[in-house]
C-alpha cells in the first residue's frame, strides 16, 4: 500500500511539472547495436540491404529494418536522428552525437572485431571520443562559419540528455568464451565500476541528465539460443533460455544499485533507470496479444528453427551456380515480427519498447522522458 501511495504522489508531482517539460537541445548516446545509428558501419563496412528497408528505404547504419529506440527518443525530444560520431559523411552534430557501435561492451575485450565479433569501441573508448568531441568541437566552433552550423555550443553539454544502452555484450562475450554463468557474474562488478567511471567523467564535463537502460532478455534471442543450447527444462513458456535471462536480471539488479550510488555521489544530476528488460520480455512472452507473430523467429535470415544462421546472416549472399545469390532475405511483413535478424529488434519491436518506456511506467523513479531533467521528488 505504501508503495502504491508513493507512486501516486510521484505521478501527481510529475503532473504538476508537466508545464516544465525538459527542452533538451541535444542528446549524447553511448551503447551497442541496440542504439548504433551508424558507428560500426562507418568503421567496418555498412549494414547491408535489406537493413533500413522499412523506414529509410535503404541501409542507414542501423542493424534493423528501420528506427531504433534512440531514434524515437530523439524524435520525441524534437530533435533530428543522431548521427554517429564515427561517420564523417554528411553528419550534423549540432543536436548531439551517437558514440554507440554494434558489438560494444563496457569492459574492453582485447580482441579484434574479426576475431570475436565484438567492437573495439568499448565504453571507455566512447567516453574518450566524447571528451575529444567536446574539446575539439569547442575550438572548431570558435572559428565560426560552417562549424557553427554543424557543432553544438558549449553550453549545450550541460543541458543535454545523456543516454546509455550497454551491457548485454559483456554478458554474451563471456558465455561465448565458454565461461560459466558464475564466472560471468564475477566480473560484473568490474564492468559496473567502469560504467560509473564513465558517468563521472561525463558529469565532470557538465552532464546532468542521465537516461540509463538496463539490458534485455537476451535468452530470447536466436543468436544466443542457437549458439548456447540449454536443457529443455531450462526453456520457459515463451521459448526463452531461463539461465541467460536470469543472468541479465542479475546484471540489471547490480546496475540499478550502481545508479542508486551515483545519485548519492552526484546529487546535482538526474538519473533515470529504465527497465527495458520487463518491456521486452512482455513483448516476447505476449507477442500474439500485442499483435506480433512468432517472437523468436527472425524476419531477415536464413534457415533453421529461428530463420537464423550465424555464418550467413541478414543480407548474406552465397555462390550458387557461379552467381552471388541473396539468401539472407527479409520477410514480407516485418511489422508483425519482434526480431529482425536473430540479434536485433525490428522497428515495430523498438516502437513497442519506446511507447512503453516514454511515460515513465517502467522507470525508477517513474519519470517520463519529457521530465528527465527534473530531480526525483
Amino acid at each position: 500500500m505504501a508503495a502504491e501511495l508513493r507512486l501516486l504522489l510521484l505521478l501527481v508531482c510529475w503532473t504538476a511539472l508537466a508545464s516544465s517539460r525538459c527542452e533538451f537541445p541535444a542528446i549524447f548516446n553511448f551503447g551497442d547495436s541496440n542504439s548504433d545509428t551508424g558507428g560500426l558501419s562507418a568503421s567496418f563496412g555498412e549494414a547491408v540491404p535489406p537493413n533500413g528497408e522499412s523506414f529509410f528505404h535503404g541501409p542507414a547504419g542501423r542493424f534493423c529494418d528501420g528506427r531504433l529506440v534512440i531514434d524515437f527518443i530523439a524524435q520525441h525530444s524534437g530533435l533530428p536522428y543522431l548521427n554517429a560520431y564515427l561517420d564523417s559523411v554528411g553528419s550534423n552534430f549540432s543536436h548531439g552525437a551517437n558514440f554507440a557501435t554494434a558489438g560494444s561492451t563496457i569492459l574492453r575485450q582485447n580482441t579484434t572485431l574479426f576475431q570475436s565479433g565484438f567492437s573495439p569501441f568499448s565504453l571507455d573508448v566512447q567516453s574518450w571520443q566524447f571528451n575529444q568531441f567536446k574539446t575539439r568541437g569547442g575550438v572548431a566552433y570558435g572559428k565560426g562559419g560552417v562549424y557553427r552550423e554543424l557543432l553544438p555550443k558549449q553550453q549545450v553539454f550541460s543541458k543535454a540528455l545523456y543516454t546509455f544502452d550497454i551491457g548485454q555484450n559483456d554478458l554474451t562475450s563471456g558465455l561465448f568464451r565458454n565461461l560459466s554463468i558464475d564466472e560471468v557474474k564475477a566480473y560484473i562488478p568490474d564492468a559496473l565500476a567502469q560504467f560509473s567511471d564513465v558517468v563521472k567523467g561525463i558529469y565532470d564535463q557538465g552532464g546532468r541528465s542521465f537516461w540509463i537502460h538496463n539490458t534485455g532478455p537476451f535468452g530470447c534471442l536466436a543468436y544466443v539460443l542457437e549458439r548456447l543450447p540449454v536443457l529443455a527444462s531450462q526453456i520457459d513458456q515463451a521459448g526463452c533460455a531461463t539461465p541467460f535471462n536470469e543472468l541479465a536480471q542479475f546484471f540489471n539488479e547490480k546496475l540499478n544499485q550502481t545508479v542508486v550510488r551515483l545519485r548519492k555521489h552526484f546529487p546535482h544530476a538526474v538519473f533515470t533507470y529504465v527497465d527495458v528488460y520487463s518491456v521486452k520480455y512482455e513483448l516476447i512472452s505476449q507477442a500474439k496479444k500485442n499483435g506480433f507473430g512468432n517472437p523468436l523467429r527472425a524476419c531477415c535470415g536464413h534457415g533453421g528453427k529461428y530463420n537464423y544462421n550465424m555464418n550467413l546472416g541478414c543480407g548474406g549472399k552465397k555462390k550458387v551456380a557461379g552467381r552471388q545469390v541473396l539468401v539472407g532475405s527479409s520477410c514480407a511483413d516485418p511489422w508483425r515480427y519482434v526480431n529482425w535478424d536473430g540479434v536485433h529488434y525490428t522497428q515495430a519491436g523498438n516502437k513497442f519498447v519506446f511507447d512503453h518506456i516514454v511515460d515513465g511506467k517502467f522507470s525508477d523513479p517513474p519519470r517520463p522522458l519529457r521530465l528527465a531533467c527534473h530531480k526525483h521528488i
